[in-house]
């Protein structure tokens, strides 16, 4: 019991910021997730939605997700990440007062398209504060303990929704998205509340704290792009666990289409206990680039296991499945932990706004495609002398994104070097055995 309490213990964020970021995180799921747990109920019964119109609506969002990306970025380094942050969750949450209300395809399409560039915008307010605001020791560990809480949210916000689709009415489900209004509103007082970071200060006196523009932009540095779009394809773990692998158990294997609970199960626990653990350590590029390839072997691994289902039966396709779902999340883990130090080390931090809109659209690039492509391979591709063969395709295309990510990290960085742009208190490389003459110290210090 001691054990398992100083394990528990270990999970509580150790600072004052770093635990009211992650209780945001934790509101901010537990709303988002009570409404996503009854979408599907609303959409269809609710708006009177054909499944296909559901769709159609939310790859118009995405891709206009994809377009406001970038701007989004430069205008939350404009006005400051905490206020874009806090107004995208103001405005996101209000936005649910109108759902009840929304009874046709037009309107719904409407909704969700000015829906996802709120999001967008809120979004990025938020990865960039959590840079900016945080000590440059603690901001991986910090991204850690909120990617628990968010786990622990979604999973509150499916009880919660649960609940409601328990009483299988119509208008229940109507008004479901007030309690997601209500929250969220906290969550955006909550997030009001949060003292301010560099540059949320707009005209700061000679003492306060900022970060100086200085070099060329993300779109200059190729090194960035290139990584984004690795960091993509590697985060198309997600496509594994949550469609491929479901997909490959219910239409290639014998296994019991219950198991789909114990593999989200699974993989919602493993999410909440171990990124502070997956995640320690993590602090230069040289350490994100080792948490990559563990992450690829993880993704390989997953593909090998859930391929060798094709031609096993009983209680071994049962654990095998349960097995290959565990390493997809492996991937996640290991993957998350990288992205994060990358955040903290290659992005520009008078910039953080602007590369995070220069992520978002190649990182789009690197992965949208694997829905399509994973299923097609998964499941048609099955030549005679390798049945599953499409699972070795999908694991090459993992170790591709693993080699790719190494020398365009490493361009990104020299690219920082040479445009005398330093991260937090040291220099981009902190491998290297001499500082670099050409860098410029950073006015602002660590933020406390």
């Amino acid at each position: 019991m001691t054990s398992l309490g100083a394990s528990l213990r270990r999970l509580v964020p150790p600072t004052p910021l770093s635990r009211k970021l992650a209780t945001q995180s934790l509101l901010f799921a537990t709303a988002e997730g009570t409404f996503l747990t009854g979408s599907a109920v609303f959409f269809t019964q609710v708006v009177g939605l054909r499944a296909a119109q559901v769709g159609l609506g939310l790859t118009i969002a995405g891709v206009v997700s994809f377009l406001v990306a970038y701007p989004a970025g430069k205008l939350t380094d404009r006005v400051g990440p905490k206020r874009m942050w806090a107004a995208g969750a103001l405005v996101g949450a209000l936005m649910f007062a109108a759902w009840p209300f929304i009874d046709s395809f037009g309107h719904y399409v409407a909704m969700v398209v000015v829906f996802e560039i709120v999001e967008n915008a809120g979004g990025a307010g938020r990865n960039a504060y959590v840079l900016d605001v945080m000590p440059e020791d603690e901001r991986v560990a910090t991204q850690a303990y909120m990617y628990s809480a968010l786990n622990v949210g979604f999973t509150l916000g499916a009880v919660i929704g649960g609940i409601a689709l328990a009483f299988d009415s119509v208008t229940v489900m109507r008004w479901l998205p007030l309690f997601t209004l209500a929250i969220g509103v906290v969550n955006a007082v909550f997030i009001f509340r949060l003292p301010q970071a560099p540059h949320d200060v707009r005209r700061p006196d000679r003492d306060a704290p900022q970060v100086p523009v200085r070099g060329r932009g993300p779109l200059r540095n190729v090194g960035w792009m290139l990584a984004s779009m690795c960091n993509g394809t590697l985060w198309t773990n997600q496509v594994l666990l949550n469609v491929v692998i479901p997909l490959w158990l219910v239409q290639a294997t014998d296994a019991p289409h219950w198991l789909l609970a114990w593999l989200f199960g699974t993989n919602t626990v493993l999410c909440i206990f171990l990124p502070a653990y997956t995640s320690r350590g993590v602090a230069t590029v040289a350490d994100a680039l080792r948490s990559v390839r563990i992450s690829g072997l993880f993704f390989v691994a997953a593909c090998l296991i859930t391929m060798a289902t094709h031609s096993t039966s009983g209680l071994l396709t049962i654990f095998l499945v349960w097995l290959g779902h565990v390493a997809v999340t492996g991937a996640e883990l290991y993957v998350s932990g990288a992205s994060w130090a990358f955040q903290a080390r290659l992005m520009d931090p008078a910039r953080r706004g602007e590369y995070g809109g220069v992520a978002e659209v190649f990182s789009t690039l690197g992965g949208r495609w694997a829905p399509a492509l994973y299923t097609l391979l998964a499941m048609s591709w099955h030549p005679a002398a390798l049945p599953g063969a499409g699972w070795l395709v999908i694991a090459g295309l993992g170790l591709l994104a693993v080699v790719g990510m190494h020398p365009s990290a490493r361009m990104a960085e020299r690219f920082l070097q040479r445009e005398g742009i330093v991260v937090g208190d040291l220099p981009a490389s902190v491998e290297a055995e001499e500082p670099v003459p050409s860098l410029i110290g950073d006015p602002a210090g660590p933020v406390t």
